[in-house]
């Protein structure tokens, strides 16, 4: 805009003096040279520094129209282009044609790359890499060869993946409308995945009830068998059956017993508990509950098994409390441990050996998510932390319920009524609440209703 006011300011110096010219000529030359076109060389103003000088027929009309088209040339350069007088200036390119270059200048830097020289690329610091990309990256670049796909089988890459530091838990959930496929949350990426396992039976419904150095455990709904699974890898196993024939609802934790080796602990009302280990694939019952637990316990069953070092914690209600299991010397323990009041939905969780209590507490028509942690001194609950007032806001006056997926350092939270589906994880590290997007299958439209789910640390070379 600024060279263009300095070229019309130009034009209009040329014009005046154009008619300064007119105004003193001698009434002799008057005649002649009115008829005559008159043409000079124009110097630009001192103003105005221009590269060079420029022809200009001040009788011609299209004169403002070049300058015009000197102007709409330049565009953002610094530099200006002369056109033709009356030419258009260029079109702009299509985003496709602009690109282009850039493809091809790309495509050739990679074609230049000599062979002879990344063929030579140490294996081991290869699979170090490899072993710190994203989980979602890594299954990306699998598919381009046999040797990237072998890569899981490989004891140096399982070593490689060991030295890594653990990322953030995924939550593997089972949705009220497709109870026989499960969807995976990325909380990193903030992304659902929806992985097949064609191993597990489509003929019963299996749920996820706890997970350890990235497996899955699953349970049928009749409380019958056992399946672990690694839900990236797909590596499958079922549990052989059970010694002790006990088909009502059982309680289950899974602990790491070993560098590949995993335990599995299940318990019933009535005292019953038998403990898997993965290195015998047997179950064994060793020793019976002690008599300090009263039987029959009330467990509940929303609440997941609390897993700390070699101990399970379970929850229990008349009375309420606590109840542990030592993988190690074999024996129970029963904490009388009274709930906060108006709670509901409560469910036991785990933040750097700390027991913690998640639930919602409902007074009056507010309700609102609160965490607890335990005191070891006094085994009282005291409240550390709760969702910010203005999502609480959201319940006020409505029938909520809430699910928990996952204990350990991050959770998922599942809030549910007639008119309202909330997915929220809390971090207990860093006290954050985020909003989770809902889950939408793919190809669909729907959110889901998430029913129950587990966290379980993302692992590529765990085998079941």
């Amino acid at each position: 805009m600024e060279v263009l006011a300095m070229l019309r300011q130009l034009i209009g110096q040329v014009k005046q003096l154009l008619q300064q010219q007119n105004t003193h000529s001698p009434s002799s030359s008057s005649s002649s040279s009115s008829s005559s076109n008159f043409s000079f060389p124009l110097q630009s103003p001192p103003l105005l520094h221009l590269p060079r000088c420029y022809v200009l027929n001040l009788d011609d009309s299209s004169a403002e129209d070049s300058c015009y088209n000197i102007i709409m040339t330049a565009g953002k350069s610094e530099n200006l282009k002369m056109l033709e007088p009356g030419k258009p200036p260029p079109k702009k390119k299509a985003r496709k044609e602009r690109n282009r270059g850039k493809v091809t200048g790309t495509s050739c830097s990679i074609e230049n790359l000599d062979p002879q020289i990344w063929k030579e690329f140490p294996e081991d610091l290869f699979e170090a890499v490899i072993a710190r990309l994203p989980i979602a990256t890594f299954f990306r670049f699998r598919s381009v060869c046999r040797k990237w796909n072998s890569m899981l089988m490989s004891q140096s890459f399982s070593e490689q993946c060991t030295q890594v530091p653990q990322p953030q838990p995924w939550f593997y959930t089972i949705t009220h409308e497709n109870v026989n496929t499960g969807a995976m949350y990325d909380p990193m990426l903030k992304k659902w995945h929806h992985p097949t396992i064609p191993a597990l039976p489509t003929k019963l419904i299996v749920l996820p009830v706890a997970s350890a150095g990235g497996l899955v455990c699953f349970l049928d709904i009749g409380h019958r068998s056992f399946y672990v699974c690694n839900p990236l890898t797909r590596s499958f196993k079922e549990l052989p059956a059970r010694s002790v024939k006990v088909w009502s609802r059982v309680a289950v934790g899974m602990t790491l017993s070993g560098k590949s080796a995993y335990s599995i602990l299940w318990v019933g009302c009535d005292g019953e508990f038998e403990v898997y280990d993965s290195r015998k694939n047997s179950w064994t019952r060793p020793g019976s509950m002690s008599s300090n637990v009263k039987l029959p316990m009330a467990l509940n069953f929303k609440s997941q098994t609390v897993t700390i070092g070699n101990k399970f914690y379970f929850m229990r209600s008349e009375p309420d409390g606590i109840v542990s299991y030592d993988m190690v010397t074999g024996i129970w323990k029963q904490f009388i441990i009274p709930a906060p009041l108006h709670l509901s939905d409560h469910t036991l969780a785990e933040c750097g050996g700390r027991i913690m209590l998640v639930g919602l507490l409902t007074k009056n028509a507010a309700t609102c998510v609160c965490i607890w942690e335990l005191q070891k001194m006094t085994l009282l609950w005291k409240e550390v932390d709760r969702m910010p007032n203005i999502w609480c806001l959201e319940f006020y006056g409505k029938h909520v319920r809430m699910t928990c997926l996952g204990n350990k350092g991050l959770l998922m939270l599942s809030l549910r009524s007639r008119q309202m589906n909330r997915l929220v994880t809390y971090d207990f590290s860093t006290g954050e609440w985020m909003k989770v997007p809902g889950c939408v299958l793919p190809r669909g439209r729907k959110r889901q209703w998430i029913a129950c789910g587990t966290a379980f640390h993302p692992r590529l070379t765990a085998l079941a």
